[in-house]
C-alpha cells in the first residue's frame, strides 16, 4: 500500500491564498495571481473604478459579489458629488453591482455586518479594506483599476508574501482596547519596511477579543504597509454571524498544528497601556499618561476603525450622567444604521445627545477632512486611522489618534485623560443585531445586472484617459523632489478636492498641492518643451489612501517615472497600472544629486525595462542607476503605457 504524503501544516493567510491560486506558485515565483470573491467599492475611488469597467466591455460582473458604497463625500456640497452618487447607482444597475445609498454607513462596517465571509477573498478600492481581515478573509486594498479587473473575473496580482504571526497571550486590562493593540505593533513596526508582509493574529488571546475589535486591529494594519492582516475564524466570528442572521456564511479556519511562521512577535495583552499616535504618524506611537493634562480642543470619534456599537456604546457608558468639557467640540460618527438603531434602542444615542455630542452622518467624512476641521492650530484627538498633516483639512492642526476610551476620558475633561482612571463595563457582543438591508439596493439582480438601464452621467463625470506607450529614451525633467513619507493626500489632496475625482483634467490640477501648487503648470509646461516629467522622492513614497488618482492624475501630465529610495505597495501597484516606472536608487545617495528642474535621460529605458530593470540615469555630467523590479506581466503594462492599453485589462 501507498503512504499518503503528508500534509503541509499551514497558517491561515496561505491556505486563503492556495484555494485562490490561479497563477503563480509560491514556492518559486516572485508574483502570485489570486482569484479574488468579493469586491467593495466607495465613492471617492468607484467612479473611475467603474468608468475603467465600462470600458473593458464586460456585460455584467462576474466575480461572487460586487458592493458600491457611498460613503466618503455624502455632504454633497456642490452638484458633483450629488451627480457622481446617481452614476454609481446607474451602472450599479445595469452591472450587476448591489448598491449601498448615502446614509447606509461606511463600507468596512457595513461589508463586515452583511457580506464579509472567513476563507473568501475581497479586493477593495480602499486601503482599509483589510478590515475584513477580523472576520477571516484575506481582505486587500487595491486601486480602482485592479477592481475593476477583478470584478471582470481577471485576477489580481501580488508579491509571493511572507507571513508574520503575532501572538497574542493574557487579556486586555480595564480601560485598554484593540486600538491600543494595533497602536503597540505600530510601535514595533512602525509604517515603513513592512511591504510584502501579512500578519497573521494567533495564539490564546486571540479568542478574547470580539470581531469588531479584531476588524479595528486589521484596519489600522494597513498604516503598516502591510498586504494585509488576518484573524482565525473562531467560535468568537461564528457567534458574531450567527447574531447578524449570517450563520451559514461561517466556516472554521485556523492555523494548522505545527503551521510555521516567517516570523513571530508575541504581545501580552494584559501588559497593553493606553497608546496614542502623535502628529503626524500613525507610527509615532506614545503613551497617554506621558500626554496626560495636554489641552485638547476637539474630539471625533468614529470612522471605520471605531464605529462599531461596541465602540459607541462603551463612549456612552463613559458619558453618562455626565457632559462633556464646555470648550471641547465632540462628534460622533457611526459606522452604520444598525449601529444607530442599536443605540437609539438602548438609550445610548440620547445619553450621547445629552452629554453634549454631535451626532453625524454615518460616513467616513471627519476623518478625510471632508466636514469637520478643526480651528487653526487645534489639538485633535481621533479614533480614525490617519493623522498625515492637512488630512482633517487643517494643516495647523494637532491631530493625536486614540482608543474610543481615551476620546471619552478626555472629553468631560477638555484635557488627555488615562481611561484606566474610571474604566467602564466591557460591553458584550450582542446575541442578536437588529437586521435592515433596505438601503442595500439591486441585491436580487446582483452578479446580472439589468439589460438596458440608462447610466446617468453628470457634466463633471469625464473620460478615462490613456497612457502612451514607454519611448526607447526618455528625455524629462525632475517636476518636483519630496522628502520621506510622502502620502496619497500629499500627491492627491482629499477634502473639498475630490469632488473632481470623476474629472482627471480638473483633479490633475490640484496634484501636489499641499506641496508645490505650480506643480500642475510647471508639468504642462514641460511638456510644451517636449520633456516628460519625473517625480524624485525619498523612502516610504506613497504611504495612505489606495487612491489611484495619485497615479492617474500625473500620469495624465506627463509623469513617466518616479525614482525613489522606496516606495509603498498599492501606490507602486497603481504607478504600474498608469505605465509609470517606479524606480528605486541602487545608490540613495544618488538621491542628493537631483534637484527640482534638472534635466534627466535615460537612455535605452525601454529595453531596460524590458529586460532586468536596471537604468542609466544621466543627469549633467553625473550619472548613476537606479532599478525597477518587473514582473513580466508588469513589464508588459509599463512597456504598453497602462493597463488599459492594447488590452491588458483581464
Amino acid at each position: 500500500m501507498m503512504k499518503r504524503e503528508k500534509k503541509e501544516a499551514m497558517n491561515v493567510a496561505r491556505k486563503i491564498i492556495a484555494a485562490h491560486l490561479v497563477e503563480g506558485d509560491p514556492a518559486k515565483d516572485a508574483e502570485l495571481g489570486i482569484r479574488i470573491d468579493q469586491t467593495l467599492t466607495q465613492d471617492a475611488t468607484g467612479t473611475m473604478a467603474y468608468l475603467q469597467f465600462e470600458s473593458m466591455g464586460v456585460p455584467h460582473v462576474r466575480n461572487e459579489l460586487a458592493v458600491s458604497y457611498v460613503d466618503h463625500n455624502t455632504v454633497q456640497i456642490g452638484f458633483e458629488n450629488a451627480d457622481d452618487h446617481d452614476f454609481l447607482a446607474s451602472i450599479a444597475k445595469k452591472y450587476g453591482v448591489i448598491y449601498s445609498k448615502a446614509g447606509n454607513g461606511i463600507c468596512h462596517q457595513l461589508h463586515l455586518e452583511r457580506f464579509g465571509k472567513p476563507g473568501k477573498t475581497l479586493l477593495g478600492s480602499d486601503s482599509h479594506t483589510p478590515t475584513g481581515g477580523g472576520l477571516g478573509m484575506i481582505a486587500i486594498g487595491a486601486g480602482g483599476i485592479d477592481i475593476a479587473v477583478a470584478m471582470a473575473g481577471g485576477a489580481f496580482h501580488i508579491p509571493t508574501p511572507k507571513v508574520r504571526g503575532i501572538r497574542l497571550v493574557g487579556r486586555l486590562p480595564k480601560g485598554t482596547s484593540a486600538k491600543d493593540v494595533i497602536l503597540k505593533v505600530l510601535e514595533k513596526f512602525g509604517t515603513k519596511g513592512n511591504v510584502g508582509w501579512i500578519f497573521e493574529y494567533f495564539g490564546p488571546g486571540v479568542k478574547t477579543l470580539d470581531v469588531p475589535s479584531r476588524a479595528t486591529i486589521t484596519n489600522m494594519g494597513a498604516e503598516l504597509g502591510v498586504t494585509t492582516s488576518v484573524f482565525p475564524s473562531d467560535a468568537v466570528t461564528k457567534q458574531f454571524l450567527v447574531a447578524q442572521g449570517r450563520a451559514k456564511d461561517w466556516v472554521e479556519l485556523v492555523a494548522d498544528k505545527g503551521a510555521a511562521y516567517d516570523d513571530v512577535f508575541e504581545i501580552d495583552l494584559s501588559k497593553i497601556e493606553p497608546l496614542m499616535a502623535a502628529p503626524h504618524s500613525p507610527g509615532n506611537i506614545v503613551p497617554v499618561r506621558k500626554m496626560k493634562g495636554t489641552k485638547v480642543n476637539q474630539i471625533m470619534i468614529g470612522s471605520c476603525t471605531n464605529s462599531s456599537y461596541r465602540d459607541i456604546r462603551t463612549v456612552a457608558l463613559a458619558l453618562k450622567g455626565k457632559h462633556v468639557a464646555d470648550d471641547v467640540e465632540v462628534g460622533i460618527a457611526c459606522g452604520s444604521r444598525q449601529v444607530v438603531n442599536m443605540l437609539a434602542a438602548d438609550g445610548s444615542l440620547a445619553i450621547l445627545v445629552k452629554a453634549g455630542c454631535r451626532i453625524l452622518e454615518n460616513a467616513c467624512g471627519f476623518c478625510i477632512g471632508a466636514h469637520m476641521s478643526p480651528r487653526t492650530g487645534a489639538v485633535s484627538l481621533r479614533t480614525n486611522n490617519r493623522n498625515f498633516e492637512g488630512r482633517s483639512g487643517t494643516k495647523s492642526a494637532q491631530v493625536y489618534l486614540v482608543s474610543p476610551e481615551t476620546a471619552a476620558a478626555s472629553a468631560l475633561t477638555g484635557r488627555v485623560e488615562d481611561p484606566r482612571k474610571s474604566p467602564v463595563a466591557a460591553v458584550p457582543a450582542p446575541k442578536r443585531f437588529p437586521i435592515d438591508d433596505e438601503m442595500f439596493l439591486y441585491r436580487k439582480t446582483a452578479r446580472k445586472g439589468v439589460r438596458g438601464a440608462e447610466i446617468v452621467r453628470g457634466p463633471n463625470i469625464a473620460p478615462v484617459p490613456k497612457g502612451e506607450p514607454l519611448p526607447d529614451t526618455l528625455k524629462a525633467i525632475c517636476a518636483i523632489k519630496v522628502g520621506d513619507k510622502i502620502t496619497t493626500d500629499h500627491i492627491m489632496p482629499a477634502g473639498a478636492r475630490l469632488k473632481f475625482r470623476s474629472n482627471i483634467p480638473a483633479y490633475a490640477k490640484f496634484v501636489f498641492e499641499p506641496c508645490d501648487a505650480t506643480f500642475h503648470d510647471r508639468c504642462l509646461e514641460n511638456r510644451k518643451k517636449g520633456f516628460a516629467n519625473v517625480i524624485v522622492a525619498g523612502e516610504s513614497y506613497g504611504q495612505g489612501s489606495s487612491r489611484e488618482h495619485a497615479a492617474l492624475c500625473p500620469m495624465y501630465l506627463g509623469v513617466r517615472a518616479v525614482l525613489a529610495k522606496s516606495i509603498e505597495r498599492i501606490h507602486r501597484a497603481n504607478l504600474v497600472n498608469f505605465g509609470i516606472v517606479p524606480f528605486l536608487f541602487d545608490d540613495p545617495a544618488a538621491y542628493d544629486a537631483i534637484s527640482a528642474g534638472d534635466e534627466l535621460t535615460f537612455p535605452d529605458v525601454r529595453a531596460a525595462v524590458a529586460g532586468d530593470g536596471r537604468a542609466t540615469v544621466k543627469v549633467g555630467k553625473r550619472t548613476f542607476s537606479v532599478t525597477s523590479t518587473l514582473s513580466a506581466r508588469e513589464k508588459q503594462i509599463i512597456l504598453a503605457g497602462g493597463l488599459l492599453m492594447n488590452g491588458f485589462m483581464v
